[in-house]
């Protein structure tokens, strides 16, 4: 029912529209949002063969990938538009852009 609807809380950014800085050359971050005890959400852009800088390992929580467009990879293996990464706790990779015009992702950190 319409009267029972509570928006309370609820935010909305798009993605497209976020101020992004470069943290690596071709890799650009922007927080789409930020919760409490370090949950978060963030998108990523990396430029056609752009590459994290090291290895990005997860110990605090999981890390929570979906490829908006383009092809993501992980390291080892490419994911494109339209796949779901879940890395688990203790698990690690190198983001990068490997093949085509890049990538967007969307990250999220659902434990902080």
């Amino acid at each position: 029912m319409i009267n029972d609807i509570n928006l309370a809380g609820v935010t909305s950014t798009n993605w497209k529209n976020v101020k992004k800085k470069e943290i690596a050359p071709g890799v650009y971050e922007g927080s789409l949002w930020n919760g409490k005890d370090g949950k978060r959400a963030l998108v990523f852009e990396f430029a056609p063969g752009a590459k994290f800088p090291k290895l990005d390992t997860h110990l605090s929580g999981p890390e929570q990938i979906f490829v908006i467009s383009g092809v993501f990879n992980d390291g080892k293996k490419d994911h494109d538009e339209g796949s779901f990464i879940n890395n688990p706790t203790g698990s690690a990779h190198i983001p990068q852009s490997t093949v085509g015009c890049g990538c967007t992702v969307l990250v999220t950190f659902p434990e902080g």
